[in-house]
C-alpha cells in the first residue's frame, strides 16, 4: 500500500505525538488529519511552525504539571474520617466509595474530584485504608481514610440493623393518625 508522510501538529492516539513525522494512508491524511488541523505537509516552513507549537505545548504541559503537583502535595498524607453504619463484625451496611471520600476531603478543605480517587473496589469494612489519588500527568497522592462506626445521637448502642430511610418527621403524622 502507498503511504504519505505528514507532520503531526497535535498528539494523535495510536499514531504519534506533536512534531512526529509519520507515515499514513493518503485517505486518512486527506480526509481526517489535514482537514482537522492535526497534521501538516512536511515542508520546511511547517517544520519550523510545528517546532514552535511543540515548545509552547511543552511549556503549557510543564505549567499544568507544576500546578497538579502542588495540588497533590496539599492532600498527600491527609487523614479523613468517614462515619458509616456497621454491624458488630464491622461490616458496613452499604459501602464507601470515591464520592464519600471526596466529600470527606471537601469537609477538610481539600477539593478533589471523585474521578481522581482510585478505589479498586468499594470499602465495605470498618478499618483504615490508604487510598490513592491520581491527578493525571503521572502525579499521585495517598490519603488515609478511617472508616468508623457512627457514634452518638445517630446510633443506638444495641442497634444491629440499618434504620429505615426517614427524614425525622415521619413519626409525628403516624402518632396523630393512631389517636
Amino acid at each position: 500500500m502507498k503511504s504519505i508522510k505528514v507532520l503531526l501538529r497535535r498528539n494523535v492516539a495510536n499514531l504519534g505525538k506533536i512534531g512526529d513525522l509519520v507515515d499514513v494512508k493518503p485517505g486518512y491524511a486527506r480526509n481526517y488529519l489535514l482537514p482537522q488541523g492535526l497534521a501538516y505537509q512536511p515542508t520546511d516552513a511547517n517544520v519550523r511552525q510545528v517546532e514552535h507549537e511543540k515548545r509552547a505545548y511543552l511549556e503549557e504541559l510543564a505549567r499544568q504539571r507544576a500546578q497538579t503537583e502542588a495540588r497533590a502535595k496539599l492532600v498527600d498524607g491527609k487523614e479523613v474520617t468517614i462515619s458509616a453504619r456497621a454491624n458488630e463484625e464491622g461490616h458496613l451496611y452499604g459501602s464507601v466509595g470515591p464520592a464519600q471520600v471526596a466529600a470527606a476531603l471537601a469537609e477538610e478543605g481539600q477539593f478533589v474530584e471523585a474521578e481522581n480517587i482510585l478505589l479498586p473496589e468499594p470499602i465495605r469494612q470498618l478499618d483504615k485504608y490508604d487510598v490513592q489519588l491520581d491527578f493525571g500527568h503521572e502525579v499521585t497522592a495517598t490519603v488515609h481514610v478511617w472508616v468508623v462506626p457512627i457514634r452518638g445521637e445517630d446510633a443506638d448502642e444495641g442497634e444491629t440493623f440499618p434504620p429505615a430511610e426517614d427524614d425525622g418527621q415521619g413519626d409525628e403524622p403516624a402518632d396523630e393518625v393512631a389517636e
